[in-house]
């Protein structure tokens, strides 16, 4: 049986002489939410290890990279066997990554994820050995150890399977061991620049006035739209007592009207900024269903001639719902954009097209970001 949907969307862009005239109001957040410290990132690790101790839910002998892994571990743990005499379904090969916080030192513990390289069915109640973890440098910079923690299961039997959730990717809470530290300078020529998460003209504008309101005029410029220049005081000159100074500071904000659409998954998120001109709107459907029902014929009496027949009978239906159009008024929060769309009836698959249609009439005052 095969059968195929098309949502049909149209927008009539109906549009006022004048603009809905709106205001947003600015929220106030941390500096230290704002802006990082320029210099002060992590940096990603990743390792190749193998998960032990699975109940017959690891990999299968088509994977042979873990056959080739595991003789290799045993031979460095002194028992040697070749990689085809061996048949384990209790190990698994993994990949695991892992982020490198900055200012973290050695002897410091970080989280890990692992997940399933080959075609384990799950890795719960596995055990992850010894996994070096390397940078983009190829350097060591951790090492990884311990059990895994899985938020779903697996369970199959012979005719069904059952599956919950994502069983081949898991966690090892501080499951690895810092090594060696990646050398962070956060200071140049007695200055220290902030580098703002969104860069925004006013935003930046606003930061270097709630430093200069702390620690003097003149003390902070803003270079471009996503970077702050701080000097560092005369006094003291420490950049640790500087940043304690300035991290609470109340930091005005007002990101961009944005909407973001995963067509993969059907999720639609709206930005707090997004403002709605009048519009209107028609939305309806055309279903079309193809079912094919297989029919055999046999012949009504034993033992005569005739053969059995195999006949597909296909039965094609389709349904035109119809669309009304709906006036839906300029909205000037998010809750009563909201409430304008609730009022149609719209599923999450309109809206994705409603969006885009309203953004190339002009309707909609948001950049639309489609994933």
């Amino acid at each position: 049986m095969a059968y195929s949907r098309l949502h049909t969307l149209l927008l009539l862009g109906v549009l006022l002489c004048a603009v809905l005239a709106t205001t947003h109001e600015s929220r106030a957040d941390r500096l230290k939410d704002v802006a990082n410290v320029l210099g002060a990132r992590p940096n990603q690790l990743v390792g190749y290890g193998i998960v032990v101790g699975l109940n017959n839910t690891g990999d299968g002998r088509k994977a042979e990279f873990t056959l080739q892994s595991v003789a290799a571990m045993l031979r460095r743990l002194g028992v040697r066997v070749e990689a085809d005499k061996i048949q384990v379904k209790n190990a698994a090969a993994v990949m695991v990554t892992a982020e490198l916080p900055a200012f973290v030192r050695p002897g410091q513990r970080i989280d890990v994820l692992v997940s399933s390289l080959g075609d384990a069915k799950s890795l719960r109640g596995g055990t992850l050995i010894q996994t070096p973890l390397v940078g983009a440098d190829r350097r060591v910079y951790a090492v990884a150890q311990g059990a895994i923690s899985v938020g779903g299961f697996s369970a199959d039997g012979k005719g069904s399977s059952k599956t919950q959730g994502h069983p081949t990717v898991g966690r090892v809470p501080s499951g690895a061991l810092v090594e060696a530290e990646v050398p962070t300078n956060i200071s140049s020529s007695g200055f220290v620049q902030l580098a703002l998460k969104t860069a925004d003209p006013m935003t930046a504008q606003r930061l270097v006035e709630a430093i200069n309101g702390k620690l003097g005029s003149q003390a902070a410029t803003a270079v471009d739209p996503g970077l702050v220049s701080i000097k560092l005081p005369e006094k003291s000159g420490s950049v640790v007592q500087l940043l304690s100074e300035i991290g609470d500071l109340n930091i005005p904000t007002d990101g961009p009207a944005k909407v973001i659409i995963n067509e993969r998954t059907g999720t639609v998120v709206v930005g707090a900024a997004v403002q709605l001109r009048p519009a209107a709107i028609a939305h309806g459907g055309l279903t079309v269903e193809i079912k094919e029902t297989t029919t055999i014929s046999q012949p009504t009496t034993p033992f005569t001639k005739g053969e059995t027949v195999v006949t597909d009978q296909t039965t094609v239906t389709a349904q035109n719902a119809t669309g009304e159009l709906h006036l839906v008024p300029g909205a000037a929060t998010v809750g009563d954009l909201v409430n304008a769309l609730n009022a149609l009836g719209v599923r999450p698959s309109d809206l994705i097209v409603i969006f885009q249609a309203l953004a190339a009439a002009g309707a909609l005052s948001a950049d639309v970001e489609v994933q």
